[in-house]
């Protein structure tokens, strides 16, 4: 899922990450293995948000969920099969 700026913030706000920029070296290769979405880095490695529907009072969620896990002291990342995690973010109406 590619998330707007005011998303990423939403997302940012609810989860212990950073954004990888748009413009950093590595997201074609990103782009290329994982598909087009905006991609987080974390403690434990490389995540996106997936859509997950909406909440009850209709806001729309997105799920987490990690594409690489760290390796070598976290200055190397090994890609895995999805991992969907139990974190889900909301996102205002608004956004």
């Amino acid at each position: 899922m590619k998330l707007d700026p005011p998303r990423i913030e939403q997302a940012l706000s609810q989860f212990p990450a950073q954004q990888v920029p748009e413009d950093h070296p590595v997201i074609p290769q990103f782009n290329r293995l994982f598909g087009d979405h905006t991609f987080f880095i974390d403690a434990d490695g490389l995540a996106i948000v997936e859509p997950n529907g909406h909440d009850e009072g209709g806001a729309e969620t997105g799920r987490i969920v990690k594409l690489a896990s760290w390796v070598d002291d976290r200055r190397t990342l090994a890609p895995h099969d999805r991992e969907f995690t139990e974190v889900v973010v909301i996102f205002s109406k608004a956004a």
